[in-house]
């Protein structure tokens, strides 16, 4: 506003800069702004919080589940695994290896090769006067075809030492069982026998048999002799 002569002029260009430059209007703009801006910010957050958890929930749903898959697993395997040994391990009772006793049971062993022993030592013993002993004694060890053979030679022998007066002492030197069940024995036998004749040097020869015996009524009985 200007003075001139006593007269007041309003001056329209200030007054339209006073108007432009309201107060008001500039606070109204910066709240509007600062309000957008606030609701932008807000939105954006709970967006990402979102996708957040849901990632959160399926790695550990997948976390969960690996223990109950690996435990199947597991199981599965200890399963075929434990089938194959069970069956590895009847294979192995079933073989012909672990079924001989002659390998496992020492006392029957012992017991097999004794009886067997003291038998041969009987049978084979005998002098010119004692035949009918050792006719005896076979009928109490042998069994079967043993003692039909042995019965059919043995008639022999008596004529020989009678007539040569011949004594024959036999000695097992040495017997191995080669297979043992429960009730039936295979044995390689070696023997030492020695020869006297009246008037003349002792000599000394050496055997080898192969036997098969059999367990009846709680004692081995010789069934089968052989020469090998």
């Amino acid at each position: 506003m200007k003075q001139r002569g006593g007269t007041t002029t309003v001056d329209d260009t200030a007054t339209d800069v006073t108007n432009v430059s309201d107060p008001t209007d500039a606070t109204d703009a910066t709240a509007e702004t600062a309000e957008t801006a606030a609701v932008d910010t807000t939105d954006v957050p709970e967006a990402t919080a979102v996708d957040t958890k849901d990632a959160t929930d399926a790695t550990d749903v997948s976390r969960r589940r690996w223990p109950r898959v690996l435990g199947t697993l597991l199981t599965v395997a200890l399963i075929a695994t434990g089938g194959a040994l069970y069956a590895e391990g009847r294979h192995l009772r079933d073989t012909p290896a672990t079924a001989n006793l002659a390998l496992t049971d020492a006392e029957a062993t012992a017991r097999v090769t004794g009886d067997v022993s003291s038998a041969l030592g009987k049978i084979f013993s005998y002098g010119p006067g004692a035949t009918a002993v050792t006719r005896a004694a076979a009928k109490e060890v042998l069994a079967g075809k043993a003692l039909q053979q042995y019965a059919a030679l043995f008639g022999q022998v008596e004529r020989q030492s009678a007539d040569q007066k011949l004594t024959l002492t036999t000695e097992v030197v040495r017997a191995g069982v080669t297979r043992l069940t429960d009730s039936s024995a295979h044995l390689l036998v070696f023997l030492d026998q020695v020869y006297e004749r009246r008037g003349r040097a002792p000599t000394t020869a050496s055997a080898q048999l192969t036997v098969v015996a059999e367990l009846r009524d709680g004692r081995w009985w010789i069934v089968g002799i052989g020469s090998t």
